[in-house]
């Protein structure tokens, strides 16, 4: 059997709830894959066959414990421009589409969905669905193949999220429930209050308005807990805040950054600080250049803002400067497009930190995970060892001069401070944290202690077991013979 996580809004906890009912349920013996029709995100992963997904689904099937696959998130959007999306399907790119064109193919795309889900149906035998955005947006549910029409497919029960936090929670949930067509209403077997703050023995009464005006069980109340689970999309960034670690690294908050994921290891040890370019840097210990869903348009922002020209001299102030992706293009000599990236053939100049050109010449991306070994120059490179990560990019960088950061990839400078690489999930990887804060610290006097590191998926799921009818849960979402378990 299934489940259905729907959300009485965005940003209301779905994904990190779906995460935990994964492990949950995998404790407990069970099969179990994670599923979302339709993903928007520039936060993406690669599976092993080199498929695109929404970073949310990863972390998902991560705490299934079962390796991330297409069928997982089939149909992801990834926004590049005012209403235009790279649309991929079953992991690989499909075409760049207007929102009005890609409403047009709703109906094809739901049964890719139907197909996808059915295909991990067979594979595991209980799959935990999450929607997408709020559930009762009228005005889309002829083409809604997240949340009402894959419910009215599916014909699975539905978990209905909202989020104390926001306030408001009972028009939350009575309005969302109310709005639903009567067919996807009918499904609706339980709602759970995320995010809440104090004594839930305040709320006892509200649990009560609750099952009176919306006629379904509140399986429980999550308190607020801090995880160290990715971010899904871009509203996240919203919600972090600098740690108070003397060390301070400045991540480049471009207009339309992407797989800001990459960085969140860094912020247990490090006071990360997104800055908006036109900002100074001149406060930082380290600068970096993040991936971007366009690498040419956020380079001439950066330009007229005048953060071009702060970078290049934190570098000249021995700053380290580090490009992940679209940031490592940008660190090169110059960019060549051939019209796919903007809408004519031009040459940009780059920061001219590294020695490297980039070519955008055909629509053609890059999706592939790797293991790469670090080169011995420098303070950081020198002391990473070998690091394993993903890479997914449009356009080529060619070296014209100058170091390789990794064995195959990559490009260093000859004192090692300034590196780029398109090694999605770098620092993700111990070492590569441990090396560049070894680094920083150093410089400032300090040691650098490496963090113990728990298993944040139990920690979850822990969580939840605590504070959800977890029994009711299971019983809805696999209401048969626990399976044998998937390995890792």
């Amino acid at each position: 059997m299934s489940l259905l996580v729907l959300g009485t809004a965005s940003h209301v906890g779905k994904s990190v709830t779906v995460a935990g009912i994964c492990r949950a349920l995998f404790n407990r013996g069970y099969a179990v894959a994670p599923f979302k029709a339709q993903n928007m995100s520039l936060n993406s992963y690669i599976t092993a066959d080199g498929s695109e997904i929404g970073i949310a689904q990863a972390i998902q099937a991560i705490a299934a414990h079962c390796e991330p696959v297409a069928e997982m998130n089939p149909i992801l959007l990834k926004p590049k421009a005012d209403s235009i999306s790279q649309v991929i399907v079953l992991g690989k790119p499909y075409r760049d589409l207007p929102i009005r064109d890609y409403y047009k193919e709703t109906d094809a795309l739901l049964e890719v969905a139907v197909t996808a889900y059915q295909d991990l149906m067979g594979e595991s035998g209980c799959v935990i669905c999450e929607g997408a955005g709020g559930a009762a947006e009228l005005n889309l549910y002829d083409r809604d193949i997240a949340n009402i029409r894959l419910a009215e497919r599916l014909q699975i029960p539905i978990i209905l999220v909202a989020d104390i936090e926001r306030g408001g929670v009972f028009a939350q949930l009575y309005g969302t429930i109310s709005l639903l067509p009567p067919k996807v209403r009918s499904l609706v077997a339980g709602v759970i209050i995320n995010k809440f703050r104090g004594d839930p023995e305040i709320f006892a009464s509200g649990i009560d308005l609750i099952r009176e005006t919306c006629l379904v069980p509140v399986l429980g109340i999550i308190p607020y807990t801090d995880l160290n689970l990715p971010s899904e999309d871009s509203l996240s960034l919203s919600d972090k805040r600098a740690s108070a670690s003397p060390i301070r690294i400045g991540i480049i908050h471009l207009p339309r950054i992407s797989n800001f994921t990459d960085f969140e290891t860094l912020e247990r040890s490090a006071s990360i600080t997104y800055v908006r370019p036109g900002e100074p840097l001149d406060t930082y210990d380290c600068i970096i250049i993040p991936g971007t869903k366009n690498t040419i348009e956020d380079l001439l922002h950066l330009r007229k803002t005048g953060t071009d020209r702060a970078i290049v001299e934190a570098r000249e102030r021995g700053i380290p400067v580090i490009g992940i992706c679209g940031g490592y293009q940008m660190l090169g000599t110059r960019i060549r497009d051939m019209g796919i990236e903007s809408d004519s053939e031009a040459v940009y100049d780059g920061l001219n930190l590294l020695p490297v050109e980039t070519s955008f010449s055909a629509y053609r991306k890059t999706t592939i995970r790797v293991t790469r070994k670090a080169r011995p120059v420098g303070p950081i490179l020198g002391a990473m060892e070998e690091v394993s990560g993903y890479e997914i990019h449009m356009g080529e960088t060619v070296s014209t001069g100058g170091t390789e950061a990794f064995n195959g990839e990559g490009s260093v400078s000859d004192d090692g401070l300034v590196f780029g690489t398109y090694l999605h999930g770098l620092f993700q990887n111990a070492s590569a944290v441990t090396a560049l804060l070894q680094f920083l610290y150093g410089k400032k006097g300090l040691i650098y202690t490496e963090e113990e590191r728990t298993d944040p998926y139990d920690h979850l799921a822990r969580h939840l077991e605590e504070h959800l009818d977890m029994n009711t849960i299971v019983e809805l979402a696999a209401p048969v013979i626990p399976g044998e378990k998937r390995g890792n």
